[in-house]
């Protein structure tokens, strides 16, 4: 049996997954939570298989938060994201916070049921739409023809930026860690576009993974 734990900061949500997923495929649902703070408590109490997670709760801790402390505190829960978010930015933020997998609210019942099922066997789970964002991202580096030598020529500052940005962070967290001004570190970033061709900060957060500098457990 799965235990799952479902977070969502709407109750009818809550309910209508709780419903839909109750005595499927083997699941149960163990809890539910409103907020960060209590899907982790919630966690510690009921010590789930699988959590799943909405990204955006505005009343309380939010879900890529949460994700990332509890994966943090208990890595043997699976964390399956369910957000409307199709978007490359919160996708790799998710990973990067210790998610499992990442599905949105509008798949198929099926769906659902089945990155459940895959997560909470220790596989990782991505939306149709996620896996083409991925997949999208390396045709166009490939294309590009990256390789070695235009990380070889980023400074050693500029490589300490890249990875703050790839694990999205805001240029004025990034300058707070790095003990240098906002403009300072947003000519960094202007410069490491320049040196890769590259044009927005997702390219940048994509990049960033191809060369291992987010590291997932």
């Amino acid at each position: 049996m799965v235990k799952l734990l479902i977070v969502d900061d709407h109750a009818v949500v809550r309910s209508g997954l709780m419903m839909l997923l109750n005595g499927k495929n083997n699941i149960e649902v163990i809890g539910e939570a409103s907020e960060g703070d209590e899907a982790i408590q919630k966690a510690k109490e009921l010590n789930p298989d699988v959590v799943l997670m909405d990204l955006s709760m505005p009343h309380g801790k939010d879900g890529l938060t949460a994700t990332q402390e509890l994966h943090a505190l208990m890595p043997n829960i699976s964390i399956l994201i369910l957000t409307m978010h199709d978007d490359e930015e919160y996708l790799f933020r998710a990973i990067h916070a210790g998610a499992s997998g990442y599905i949105l609210k509008n798949a198929p019942h099926e769906d659902l049921l089945g990155a459940i099922e895959s997560v909470s066997s220790g596989n990782a789970y991505l939306t149709p739409s996620a896996t083409k964002v991925l997949m999208s991202g390396y045709l166009d580096r490939v294309k590009k023809g990256d390789n070695a030598d235009s990380f070889a020529i980023l400074s050693e500052r500029e490589k300490e930026v890249l990875e703050w940005i790839a694990k999205g962070y805001s240029n004025k967290d990034i300058a707070e860690h790095l003990v240098i001004s906002v403009k300072t570190v947003e000519s960094h970033k202007s410069n490491l576009m320049e040196k890769l061709g590259l044009k927005t900060r997702p390219e940048l957060v994509k990049y960033a993974m191809k060369k291992g500098l987010l590291h997932f457990e």
